[in-house]
């Protein structure tokens, strides 16, 4: 009886441990999609996102085309996420310093300040930005891992507490 108690707590705690890995390892792949807003199909855009890992954590590359007037206009950003001494909370690194390190833009020079936090299975990227005015916008991009292994994108912009612009699209895995 004595050596199953001692089998009981040495083997029970590694049950309820999450599993060996980074909390990210799951969001890691390619994934892409289409978004149609309600306005018709003159407003869709094709969405993808690669996920990696990098140094220290892992690297979110996501490009849109969007269709407007026949002409497809592409942008694609790529930003490197590294760990904190918080769980679950990664700073960007966009740009290198003096001494080879990487550190995050500043806001106050109208640069995006971006960071990422991982709660189950959503990975969720916030950029804020200090507007000329002295307002701000923060943009947030909610990817949600789902069952089927899919992807959902949830996207809002919010300028001064307005809703500028909202997008929700599911994206499959490559």
């Amino acid at each position: 009886m004595h050596h199953l108690k001692l089998a009981l707590f040495v083997v029970l705690p590694l049950t309820f441990c999450p599993a060996y890995g980074s909390d990210y390892d799951a969001f890691l792949g390619e994934y892409e999609g289409t978004y149609v807003s309600e306005k018709g199909e003159k407003h869709n855009r094709d969405l993808s996102v690669q996920i990696t890992e990098v140094d220290d954590g892992f690297n979110v590359t996501w490009t849109t085309t969007t269709f407007k007037k026949d002409t497809p206009k592409e942008k694609t950003y790529s930003i490197d996420f590294l760990e904190t001494d918080r769980d679950h909370i990664y700073e960007a690194a966009q740009k290198k310093n003096l001494f080879g390190g990487r550190d995050p833009l500043d806001p106050m020079k109208g640069d995006p300040y971006f960071w990422a936090r991982i709660e189950g299975n959503k990975l969720t990227v916030f950029a804020m930005i200090v507007t000329d005015d002295g307002g701000y916008e923060m943009q947030t991009f909610d990817r949600e891992l789902q069952e089927d292994k899919t992807l959902l994108l949830r996207f809002h912009r919010v300028r001064d507490g307005e809703v500028l612009k909202t997008i929700e699209a599911t994206l499959i895995r490559k």
